[in-house]
């Protein structure tokens, strides 16, 4: 007997899973927690990877409309695995009911998303204008050959429909390639002598043109249709292989803006559609900051995986409270930095197992099996592995200890490192007025040097109010871990920052005429009980970036930097006692 109660007080449902692969068997974890009840339906019955949790499974296809109609007379809310379900069938069974069974997402979702072109076709057509790359439907041979001189080459063909990891997209060149791409996707009624007298299947592929991309971006977002409530994950940043996805870091090191917007547009869009759950949402980020939608997925995703060990609900958890009407759970991150590798079916077991043997002597990472039965096959998703890391190098240090060749995908490619500011910036340096930028420019010096990303601006307290509020409020949304805040005078910037926002303030007095800053440090240390604000001596911003850096966990650099210290120091030491003093100050004033 459950505990728990939906946000409007009604019994717990009964969840039914089409599907019990990988994704179907990190639901079962969460359901287990949740002590929800829950059954799947897989075509292995009881020896498939989510039955593997002692959740009951029944043998069966979710392309099947008798085996759907069988297995929903044991649930009260029905979900997908998968989109890739027969839809026909599965309306007739929930018309004969449609009082008692609930699918989540609706089917009118599923349709749309089933069909790749449509699912363009709708949110480039929607009021939200939600941005995505050029496309267009192909009818024959010559509107290909048309479309092609019209994107330029390469662009892509993609099937409508059946499409995912990879599958059912065909890269073009050039003309020539078009025979063997209509075959590939399995798009040709009959051939002729000349390509241009084939007979094409009508609705089987549209083109789309090629985005420019410097960087793949995913945003997790969780919709509850009982509370109207949709909540966003944090931005990640993706790395495919072969069209499917290799890896994944979190938070995406972006501009902070960028990542606003990448949720922005991640929300309108799951806002347009219909259905409780988990939604992935894809988007391409060019070289001058454009994102575009490429595509999503009506369910958990793989660019969701990370959340299990990085934030504070996961998604299997949060996609189960979802469609249950249970009150959905924080989506923030719970870790600075977390990393996620997919596990894929090598040449024979010893090399596939090999990096989650690995994993279990590296701090920080978790190892996912998924326990698919059979023969190992080349390419075959087999589990996952997460890594968290207080600071980005220590992240680096435990995710090249996995495999070095992974170092490449998180610190992006050469062409993406070019891109000034795009570093999601996870410290701010602000100031009360431009004539502070003398003092707090030696922040950012040394976060410069520990490569610590920052964004730098001015906001006053007394000049900027409604700015100042506005900043402070939103900083942890926008990714920030620390606050420098610098001021003079009155010196109120810091401790109102820190009044609302729950980020550590580090306030830097500034000196000034009349006072010699004395002022402004007893402001900022005098702050009332339950409003803290870290202070550093009279314009040693200096030391504020190092508190900074020490708070973000940054350990080894800040050895380092103390060990650099050290020695200094030392060799000043023997220098003074080598030399005497009338030489060492003679030598030390003619520098």
């Amino acid at each position: 007997m459950s505990i728990l109660k939906t946000t409007d007080g009604s019994k717990l449902p009964r969840i039914g899973i089409l599907g019990g692969g990988q994704l179907g068997r990190m639901m079962a974890d969460a359901a287990h927690r949740l002590g929800l009840q829950v059954i799947i339906l897989d075509p292995q019955g009881s020896e498939c990877p989510a039955a593997q949790y002692g959740i009951p499974a029944i043998q069966g296809s979710y392309s099947n409309e008798q085996d759907v109609a069988d297995f929903v007379k044991h649930c009260d809310v029905l979900t997908c695995e998968i989109e890739h379900v027969n839809l026909n069938g599965l309306k007739n069974v929930l018309q004969q009911d449609p009082s008692r069974i609930t699918l989540h997402p609706h089917a009118e979702t599923i349709q749309l998303i089933q069909d790749k072109y449509q699912q363009k076709l709708f949110f480039s057509q929607s009021a939200k204008s939600i941005p995505v790359a050029p496309f267009e439907k192909i009818s024959s041979p010559q509107h290909a050959i048309h479309i092609g001189k019209t994107f330029g080459y390469p662009f892509f063909l993609k099937a409508r429909r059946q499409a995912y990891d990879g599958r059912g997209n065909v890269e073009i060149h050039s003309e020539l390639d078009f025979p063997c791409a209509f075959h590939q996707l399995g798009a040709v009624i009959s051939e002729a002598d000349s390509f241009s007298d084939w007979k094409l299947q009508p609705d089987a592929v549209y083109a789309e043109k090629k985005v420019a991309f410097v960087k793949e971006v995913a945003v997790m977002v969780v919709r509850q249709d009982i509370e109207s409530t949709i909540l966003t994950y944090p931005v990640v940043e993706t790395v495919h292989e072969n069209s499917i996805c290799h890896t994944v870091h979190a938070p995406a090191q972006i501009a902070n803006n960028v990542a606003l917007r990448a949720q922005e547009i991640a929300k309108n869009a799951v806002s347009l559609l219909r259905g409780s759950g988990m939604y992935g949402v894809e988007l391409f980020l060019t070289a001058d900051n454009t994102l575009y939608l490429n595509e999503i997925a009506p369910r958990p995703h793989n660019s969701g995986h990370y959340t299990l060990d990085a934030c504070e609900t996961d998604q299997f958890e949060q996609h189960l409270r979802a469609v249950a009407g249970l009150p959905l759970g924080s989506c923030k991150l719970r870790v600075n930095y977390a990393f996620m590798v997919n596990v894929l079916g090598a040449v024979d077991a010893e090399s596939t197992n090999k990096p989650f043997q690995k994993s279990l002597s590296i701090p920080g990472a978790t190892a996912y099996y998924y326990g698919k039965k059979g023969a190992i096959k080349i390419g075959r998703k087999l589990g996952h592995i997460t890594i968290v890391a207080a600071s980005q190098t220590e992240l680096s240090d435990r995710v090249g200890a996995l495999d070095s060749n992974l170092l490449a995908s998180l610190e992006g490619s050469n062409e993406t490192k070019s891109i000034v500011g795009q570093k999601q910036a996870v410290v701010s340096v602000i100031m009360g007025s431009d004539s502070d930028l003398s003092v707090m420019k030696e922040a950012a010096k040394v976060l410069e040097s520990f490569d610590v990303p920052f964004e730098l601006t001015i906001v006053s307290a007394h000049r900027t109010p409604q700015r100042m509020m506005t900043y402070a409020e939103s900083a942890e949304a926008r990714g920030l871990k620390v606050i420098i805040a610098g001021a003079g005078g009155a010196a109120h910037l810091p401790g109102m920052v820190a009044s609302m926002t729950t980020l550590p303030v580090i306030g830097v007095p500034i000196k000034t005429g009349a006072l010699n800053g004395e002022d402004a440090l007893l402001s900022i240390v005098q702050m009332p009980k339950g409003v803290p604000v870290a202070t550093v001596a009279i314009g040693n911003a200096t030391n504020a970036a190092m508190l900074a850096v020490r708070i973000l966990g940054h350990c080894e650099k800040t050895r380092n930097f103390m060990e650099n210290q050290r020695v200094s120091v030392l060799e000043k030491a023997e220098a003074l006692t080598r030399e005497g003093w009338k030489q060492y100050e003679e030598g030390r004033y003619s520098k």
